[in-house]
């Protein structure tokens, strides 16, 4: 162990711990655990995860982070359309988690805590500009924020779809994620009328002058 850099060390010990996550939670006792199967001092675990469960589940969420994007540069995405990159990038996301579902829907409890929840927002943020990275995104204006928020939404709303769905495959779960992608094109294609509706210049040849209002208003 030793050997290993910080980053690689404190990798195998989440692996460790994810087996016991299932029944002891993202706790100590799960640490403890995973100290006896690798033969090691618990302390081990304290050094590497000194803020518990946080420091775990930050780990366990930027892990499936870098494993969807590593996934996304090896499928090609930008000869995709973009509704279609952002839906791949969803699904593998959530295909990253399924071994490990039980423990996922456990930190989304633990992310949901009021004194977690800035933790869960950071979380939640860094996932949904990497999506967005690794599909191609170059918007650096109004729209950069406007596409994460968007994809924010998109994204938690189908991962607590995800964590309840029983279906096979989590075909019930593609079927969600598909039809919140077409509402937001949708929005999308409403949006972008309503700026070039707002680009041509208005006829007001049919308003009266303001003097002549005000005259007309007070002959009457």
């Amino acid at each position: 162990m030793a050997e290993q850099s910080e980053s690689e060390r404190n990798r195998r010990l989440l692996d460790a711990v994810l087996p016991h996550v299932l029944f002891d939670g993202w706790s100590r006792a799960a640490m403890k655990g995973a100290a006896a199967d690798l033969g090691v001092d618990i302390s081990v675990f304290d050094l590497a995860f000194p803020d518990g469960a946080t420091d775990m589940i930050r780990l366990f969420v930027e892990t499936a982070d870098d494993e969807m994007e590593a996934e996304l540069q090896k499928r090609d995405v930008l000869s995709l359309k973009i509704r279609d990159r952002i839906t791949l990038a969803i699904r593998l996301r959530l295909e990253l988690y399924a071994p490990h579902k039980e423990a996922v829907r456990r930190a989304v409890n633990i992310l949901a805590l009021p004194q977690n929840m800035a933790l869960g927002t950071k979380l939640t943020a860094n996932t949904v500009s990497r999506m967005w990275w690794a599909s191609g995104d170059m918007s650096s204006d109004i729209n950069w924020y406007t596409k994460r928020l968007t994809l924010a939404a998109v994204y938690g709303a189908t991962l607590l779809y995800w964590l309840a769905d029983k279906s096979d495959g989590h075909e019930k779960t593609w079927e969600f994620l598909d039809r919140r992608i077409e509402n937001v094109m949708q929005f999308e294609t409403a949006k972008f009328k309503a700026r070039q509706k707002l680009k041509e210049k208005p006829d007001l040849s049919h308003i009266p002058s303001p003097r002549r209002f005000w005259r007309n208003l007070t002959e009457r």
